[in-house]
């Protein structure tokens, strides 16, 4: 959020690509401020939830590849940390150059290459940190992890051209994260078995319903406790950050 923020927002009018209940798009819209911005998500539930925030002019039910608006009308797009979950991503850019007006940008963030090379690992001695890897993956639902060598031709193939590439979340923030997210999702996810993904668990316990939040008076002491004391041990050479913040002008 801190360097979608810092980079900020172009004016006119907006697509959010995979804009899911639009939470996260709602807190960058309260830094940069409010902007003529489109939804688009394949998941009914969280298209639901995206329209009663009351941030979009319109959000649609539709996959990334098949956008039910016309040619050419938005002055830029968003992609705030989808990219990586979508298995053929080719059709995905073609569609965005479709969209984007020529001179229009293209903005998204996506787990890197340095992505594993950050984190922790397993806990348990002697454990594999290939196979430990590879249910990360599986319950993060990645499909890769590109860098800039990696974009720069992929967008060029649809009339895009990289114009900037920021490196973020370093080590100790990907360890923290990965802490976390090790005692929430990856908790429901081994619960189950590894046989739904944790989005599909938390709809099942009734946890992804329209204003079921935990109070801030809450949420604020059980964040402190998650997050104390997680950025220990030592920390992989290189690389030093896991994600990238990507810019791409419609040529």
């Amino acid at each position: 959020m801190d360097e979608l923020v810092a980079h900020g927002l172009p004016d006119g009018r907006g697509l959010d690509l995979g804009c899911g209940d639009g939470l996260l798009t709602r807190i960058v819209l309260q830094e940069v401020g409010g902007r003529e911005l489109v939804g688009v998500d394949p998941d009914p539930a969280e298209v639901e939830q995206a329209r009663a925030l009351g941030i979009y002019a319109g959000v649609h039910v539709a996959g990334g590849d098949k956008v039910p608006e016309t040619d050419a009308s938005f002055d830029w797009a968003l992609s705030n940390s989808v990219l990586e979950h979508i298995p053929d991503v080719d059709p995905v850019l073609a569609e965005v150059a479709r969209l984007v007006r020529r001179g229009g940008k293209f903005i998204f963030n996506v787990p890197g290459p340095g992505f594993h090379a950050c984190l922790r690992g397993p806990l348990m001695p002697g454990a594999s940190r290939e196979e430990y890897l590879r249910h990360l993956d599986e319950r993060l639902a990645h499909r890769r992890y590109w860098g800039p060598a990696e974009w720069e031709p992929a967008l060029a193939r649809h009339d895009m051209r990289l114009s900037d590439a920021t490196a973020y979340l370093d080590a100790a923030e990907a360890r923290r994260w990965e802490s976390i997210s090790r005692l929430t999702a990856g908790v429901l996810y081994g619960l189950a078995g590894r046989r739904r993904q944790p989005i599909e668990i938390q709809r099942r316990l009734g946890m992804r319903k329209s204003g079921r939040r935990l109070p801030t008076r809450l949420a604020g002491p059980l964040a402190a406790v998650l997050g104390a004391g997680l950025n220990g041990g030592a920390v992989r050479a290189a690389p030093k950050h896991g994600a990238c913040l990507i810019t791409a002008v419609r040529l």
